[in-house]
């Protein structure tokens, strides 16, 4: 492994002004020095579709799973829709984790979320971690970032005002780096 720990960052949410992105946008201000992160786009990435995939990887697909197959280590930001993880977020997974050479597997994880509601993203967060023991991933169990009621965390240019999770954020850097080094051994 390099100095430079590479982490490949996903938020959940296509939206414009979405609260995931601002949070993921916060936490890579707040990376140490010697962390790179680099942001997985995921807005082109086409319906799974079995028959589309046996023609082959579409190119957004193939830069995605060759960013995860590069990353050190993966933080997801995600927002949670109907209980569970967004279908975009799924449905690039979906297409990352098909044969051959599963990408996800042995990748440390972070994962954070922000939502309108009281709960924050708990639901989603824990269904993106039954989807991470599939894969093989290796998600990391302390801080968990719920980020409750975003519209009021975040102002209206998407900067995080909510003091919790900014005192939270280099904790979770600090525990993912952690994690990776002793996982690679």
């Amino acid at each position: 492994m390099t100095d430079t720990l590479r982490v490949l960052g996903i938020s959940g949410s296509l939206r414009k002004g979405s609260f995931n992105t601002a949070l993921l946008r916060t936490a890579i201000a707040k990376a140490p020095p010697d962390v790179k992160v680099e942001i997985a786009d995921i807005s082109a990435i086409p319906a799974y579709n079995e028959d589309l995939r046996t023609q082959g990887f579409p190119a957004t697909v193939e830069k995605l799973r060759r960013q995860i197959a590069e990353a050190d280590a993966l933080l997801i930001a995600t927002p949670e829709y109907n209980f569970s993880v967004p279908g975009v977020l799924k449905n690039a997974i979906d297409w990352a984790s098909r044969p051959p050479n599963q990408p996800f597997a042995g990748k440390p994880l972070a994962i954070m979320g922000a939502s309108g509601s009281t709960s924050g993203t708990m639901r989603a967060q824990y269904h993106l971690r039954q989807i991470a023991v599939f894969l093989d991933m290796h998600p990391i169990n302390k801080p968990e970032i719920f980020v409750r009621t975003a519209h009021n965390a975040f102002d209206g240019s998407g900067q995080l005002h909510d003091e919790g999770t900014a005192k939270l954020l280099p904790q979770m850097w600090t525990a993912l780096v952690t994690w990776t080094h002793k996982l690679k051994g």
